[in-house]
């Protein structure tokens, strides 16, 4: 798990001023927590975490010298600037379920060259015990062929007893769909057109 420091921020200092000195703003939330923590992180300090980690990951806080067992709840990225503005954790009680989201991860696409694979859901919503989160959810799609779908209720998440879903099981993840050949649509239409 990785650690991450960072300082309580006084709320006197605006967001805007301490981001323009190089620093992301958030706030530690949780049961144990009366209201929430203000906190400031050094921005390469930020940035080196969400280069491996995402919305759902756990991380161990140390803010001043006080460490939190976490959960990143939320990320408010501007993609305008390439620039992450908040990250709010939410602190992890053993034994308490929280929500979450699990990434789903797309292997080996690649390897799909009959049809077009889609990915429909980029993340899975789930409930479950600090020892029981789910960071990412790998589906290999070597296999798939045309008319392949691949459903939640299909992935080991969704047997996994510990985790109460959030996201429907029927929901679909991935399809491979046939390749629809634009050219040939678009002659029939000016075809049709011309009559």
């Amino acid at each position: 798990m990785n650690t991450l420091k960072a300082e309580k921020r006084d709320l006197n200092t605006k967001a805007k001023r301490l981001r323009r000195e190089g620093y992301v703003t958030g706030n530690v939330f949780g049961k144990e927590i009366q209201g929430s923590i203000p906190v400031k992180i050094l921005l390469p300090d930020a940035e080196a975490l969400l280069k491996h980690s995402g919305k759902g990951s756990r991380v161990m806080l140390d803010v001043d010298g006080q460490k939190i067992n976490a959960l990143i709840k939320e990320i408010d990225y501007n993609s305008l600037k390439h620039q992450i503005l908040e990250i709010d954790f939410q602190a992890l009680v053993k034994g308490e379920k929280v929500h979450s989201v699990a990434e789903v991860v797309l292997l080996n696409h690649e390897k799909v060259t009959a049809g077009v694979i889609q990915l429909l859901l980029e993340e899975i919503s789930y409930k479950a015990t600090p020892d029981a989160l789910v960071e990412k959810v790998e589906i290999d799609a070597a296999d798939l062929k045309i008319g392949d779908t691949v459903k939640v209720k299909d992935l080991d998440i969704a047997k996994n007893e510990n985790i109460d879903l959030l996201t429907s099981p029927d929901t679909i993840v991935v399809s491979v769909s046939e390749v629809r050949n634009t050219e040939d649509a678009e002659e029939t239409e000016s075809e049709g057109a011309d009559a």
